[in-house]
């Protein structure tokens, strides 16, 4: 069973057990319990459900493991060539943890 859910505008496969890096989530906490609504599609041994949007009643309920999560690096170099310029920028995206305990249909 899994389901396709709409998290901080992002849609994810969620399925019982899996670990989703979403984007940084504010006001959580490690070990608060989550629960998302917006349940695009359900899908339950073999049998689709859409939702028009979403789907009614179905929602998944996940575990924030680690509030906050950096990603790689991503270095952007910037060079002129024959002027003597260069520069050099790191970046760092910031991710949310979770565990997907539950989905409910």
């Amino acid at each position: 069973m899994y389901a396709i859910v709409e998290i901080n505008g992002q849609q994810f496969k969620a399925e019982e057990g899996k670990r989703l890096f979403v984007n940084h989530m504010q006001n959580v906490e490690g070990g608060q319990t989550v629960e998302f609504e917006k349940v695009l599609l359900v899908e339950n041994n073999g049998e689709v459900t859409v939702g028009l949007p979403t789907v009614e009643g179905a929602k998944v309920v996940c575990e924030v493991k680690s509030p906050l999560v950096k990603g790689d690096k991503v270095l952007v170099f910037h060079k002129k060539r024959r002027k003597g310029y260069r520069k050099l920028n790191g970046y760092r995206h910031q991710f949310t943890e979770l565990t997907i305990k539950q989905v409910i249909a």
